[in-house]
């Protein structure tokens, strides 16, 4: 089955809302062999809902939308379709009290409002998709020509909740996934620490994808990701492949790898420091928190993180984590030496294993010749083992953080791992 996508609502086109509904459909459907051949973005205007959703069931016969089923004037999506298949809307009593219903239990102030009444405005002929995550019910139209168009609402946890309970049944169903059908999956490996272009060089003869399967590079701050697709088997046949890819790839590029899918690095230091038995407190400057904060935000890591100072003054990596005077007026805060002492004073502060500190400079002011705006330097202090690195990286001020707190991260792992930084 191959079907498009419209994302609807002006804060989309505007920008102000990032369409992460279309991204999941996509990843869901190719789970089981359904294939989005075209996503379109359109405001809030019935006209431009009805001529977009026009031609994506002229090209397909099969589309969802995402938005416009709300209570308010905007939310204009059921009487544009129903207008298309030549519906009309119609109150559904069952639906409207219910919602009554829902508005007695949770004691909301001044009653049932009339303007969410719309939301049980139905078109005629049209299934109704449950919503168990929110009030808008979802909507399934389909005309005598076996076209159909399934309506969900924009807000994502509604969106992704009733996209399990009860569109994804409909669409399997559809699909005959029941059969020995072809699928699309895909796998992901995560690396960082190595640029898009070097990454492709290491891979050699795999940089194309392995197994004749279509690899793509995905660069962002935390590194370069690197998805690896099969397309046209059936289910059994495309996991044997992706596994045996994957491994060809690990083979290859393995020393830059740290996980797969979804995994944040700061996951995987922690696993590896909870392995071995290792505590962590950290010393920050330009990054103000953001290494305690990617490490404190996984859950249980209480039992491995210990603590850290954002030393952002000068006065405070001296009274904190015990970097010499000498050494800043000598070398500077942003310098090997005062990263070094960064990194020691925080694992002697807090008496840690793994001490891990950052300094440097994230812009967009600050820079001089000898050291420009995203200059960091990196310090792991551990049991018989002091490493520092500099990194120059590139963007505005959050992403120079964001980078140097990967980085440092990185640079954790390959000491708690006793590998060669």
């Amino acid at each position: 089955m191959k079907l498009e996508v419209v994302t609807i609502g002006d804060e989309l086109l505007l920008g102000y809302t990032i369409d992460t509904n279309g991204a999941h459909l996509a990843r869901e459907l190719a789970g089981v062999g359904v294939e989005i051949v075209r996503r379109t973005t359109v405001g809030d205007g019935a006209d431009e809902i009805a001529a977009a959703v026009r031609e994506a069931i002229e090209r397909t016969g099969a589309v969802i939308t995402t938005g416009g089923l709300g209570p308010t004037s905007d939310d204009l999506t059921k009487p544009s379709i129903a207008a298309i298949f030549g519906r009309r809307m119609r109150m559904d009593e069952e639906i409207l009290e219910k919602l009554k219903a829902r508005w007695k239990v949770r004691g909301w102030a001044g009653g049932f409002p009339k303007s969410n009444e719309q939301q049980a405005l139905i078109p005629e002929g049209a299934r109704i998709l449950t919503n168990n995550h929110g009030t808008a019910p979802g909507i399934w139209l389909e005309d005598e020509r076996g076209r159909w168009v399934a309506m969900l609402p924009g807000v994502p946890r509604e969106m992704r909740g009733m996209l399990a309970d009860t569109l994804m049944p409909l669409i399997a169903e559809r699909a005959g996934t029941g059969r020995e059908t072809s699928v699309v999956r895909s796998r992901t490996l995560c690396t960082t620490g190595i640029g898009e272009s070097n990454l492709a060089d290491l891979l050699g003869d795999a940089a194309r994808g392995p197994e004749g399967m279509p690899l793509a590079y995905l660069p962002g701050w935390e590194g370069v990701d690197l998805r690896l697709t099969a397309r046209g088997l059936a289910a059994a046949r495309a996991e044997e492949a992706l596994e045996r890819g994957t491994a060809t790839l690990r083979e290859k590029a393995g020393e830059w790898i740290y996980g797969e899918g979804a995994t944040d690095l700061a996951s995987v230091v922690l696993d590896e420091c909870r392995a071995r038995g290792l505590t962590i407190a950290v010393g920050e400057s330009c990054t103000g928190g953001m290494l305690g904060a990617r490490l404190t935000a996984i859950p249980g890591s209480s039992d491995v993180v210990l603590g850290g100072v954002i030393a952002y003054a000068n006065s405070v990596k001296v009274a904190e984590l015990a970097v010499r005077q000498e050494t800043l007026d000598t070398h500077g805060a942003v310098s090997e030496e005062t990263v070094r002492e960064m990194a020691a004073g925080a694992r002697a502060r807090f008496g840690a294993a793994i001490g891990i500190a950052i300094t440097g400079v994230a812009g967009p002011g600050g820079g001089t010749p000898e050291k420009p705006v995203g200059t960091v330097w990196l310090g792991v202090a551990a049991d018989g083992r002091l490493e520092a690195r500099r990194i120059n990286t590139v963007g505005d001020r959050d992403e120079i953080r964001r980078r140097a707190t990967q980085a440092a991260l990185a640079l954790a792992l390959r000491v708690v791992r006793d590998e060669t930084a």
